[in-house]
Parts: C-alpha cells; sequence; structure tokens
C-alpha cells in the first residue's frame, strides 16, 4: 500500500507545491444545508497503473489543534485509471461545524490491473426541478464485449476556483448493461448551499468489469439558466486550482 499525506488549514491562501505521482487535489470543506459538516475532494492519479482500493482518511482539529475525530472513506470510483481522478465526500453528521479549525488527510491505495475503459456517457443535461434541486440526466453506454455488471455513474461538481463543490453517485434501473446497450440515469443533488457555486462539473461511469473512458468535462455552466445540455467530448479537465495546500510528502 502507498500513502500520501497533507495537512490543511482552514484558510484562503495557496502555496504551489510539486505534484507527486498520486495527490488529493481540489479539496475543501463545507457545511450543507441540513448542517453536516464535509470535506471533500478527489484523488489524482499520475501513475502509469491502475489504482484500486483506495482508501482516504481525515483528522478534524479544533482550534488548539486537539483532534476532534478521525475517519476515512473510499472514494466514489472504485478504479481510478492512469491520468484520471476520483472523487471522495466525508460526512459528519455529529459535530458542530464551527469547531473545526483544520483537517489534514492521508492517503492509501494499491495498484491493480488494468481494466477496459469502455464504460462511457454518451449525452447529459443539466436542469433545475421545481425545488431548485439540481438534476443531471444522460445516457451511460457499454462498449465492452461482454455484460457490465453493477454500473455506476459519479458526478463531480466544481466551484469557480476549480474546487470540488459536491459529489454524487447513483446506479441506474437496471445497473447492468449488455454489450453495446445503454441506459438512461438521472443525478440529484439537493444541497442548496453548494448548488450556488457550482459552476462546472464532469461525469464518469463504471461498472464491476470496466472502467471508465477518460473523464469528461462540461466546461463552464451558466446555472441560473433553467435547463443546460452538455455533450461529451474527448477531453479531460486539468490543471485546476489547488487551494489550502499547506505542505505534502512524497508517497512512500
Amino acid at each position: 500500500m502507498k500513502k500520501f499525506f497533507i495537512f490543511l488549514v482552514i484558510l484562503s491562501f495557496t502555496i504551489p507545491v510539486a505534484f507527486a505521482e498520486v495527490t488529493i487535489q481540489n479539496d475543501q470543506h463545507y457545511t450543507g444545508d441540513d448542517g453536516a459538516f464535509h470535506v471533500v475532494g478527489e484523488i489524482q492519479n499520475n501513475l502509469k497503473s491502475p489504482l484500486n482500493q483506495v482508501i482516504v482518511f481525515v483528522t478534524l482539529y479544533d482550534e488548539n489543534k486537539n483532534v476532534v475525530t478521525v475517519k476515512e472513506t473510499r472514494t466514489l470510483v472504485n478504479t481510478i485509471m492512469p491520468e484520471m481522478t476520483g472523487p471522495f465526500d466525508f460526512i459528519f453528521t455529529d459535530i458542530k461545524p464551527e469547531q473545526i479549525k483544520s483537517y489534514s488527510l492521508d492517503l492509501d491505495y494499491s495498484i491493480s490491473e488494468p481494466k477496459g475503459q469502455v464504460i462511457s456517457i454518451t449525452s447529459s443535461e443539466l436542469s433545475r426541478d421545481s425545488h431548485n434541486n439540481l438534476i443531471i440526466s444522460g445516457n451511460v453506454e457499454n462498449n465492452g464485449e461482454i455484460t457490465a455488471n453493477t454500473v455506476a455513474v459519479i458526478v463531480t461538481l466544481y466551484d469557480k476556483n476549480g474546487n470540488v463543490a459536491a459529489v454524487s453517485r447513483i446506479h441506474p434501473e437496471p445497473d447492468y448493461l449488455s454489450s453495446e446497450d445503454e441506459t438512461f440515469f438521472v443525478v440529484s443533488v439537493l444541497d442548496k448551499n453548494q448548488i450556488s457555486e457550482v459552476t462546472d462539473y464532469t461525469i464518469m461511469a463504471e461498472s464491476e468489469e470496466y472502467a471508465a473512458v477518460p473523464e469528461f468535462p462540461f466546461g463552464s455552466l451558466v446555472l441560473l439558466a433553467t435547463s443546460v445540455s452538455a455533450y461529451i467530448g474527448i477531453t479531460r479537465y486539468s490543471n485546476r486550482i489547488i487551494t489550502n495546500l499547506i505542505s505534502a510528502t512524497h508517497p512512500r
């Protein structure tokens, strides 16, 4: 298992650092409209091999640098292919958000065998429902030669600074796709505090047998419109701003 560690302080300045082979990036904290405290971000795989069993650890500190709590979670993407990312979301419902003044992140991962990258998003539409919730719908397709089981669609939303604003993972119904089949999916983002911050988003899909094709950005979005359509282009979002990064060590 490889490890990567960073320590972050909840401030608003940026200190540039050299990239490691596997990095934690674009992370931030927020308090949801339900009062839950979140720490979100994504893992960037700069290795030439896929990653799996990716576990992210967070430690929350108070103003005196005392540990408030420690928690672990997995990325929403099971296999992170080379040059791709996997988002994560820590949710705390049993702490007072105002108590948290800083946090640190730690990372474990394993190298995995390559998977075919044949599960693709073929179209996507962004809209708002009557309750002003953000809705992302579209189609996911299996371009592989065998049935894809436990298909999942993962959405990562970004704010104007390029930081992760919110993440979501859903399974379409049915959650399996025969070869060359496609199905419709709907992803709802209900946290109105974060919806107001969103300017970009990416979508990827995977299954037990297959990994996602390279992730697709949808560009700057005017989210005040009632409906925005976006179509896939074979490009990859890059050079997102890393904020709140105080210090880092190379994986060991």
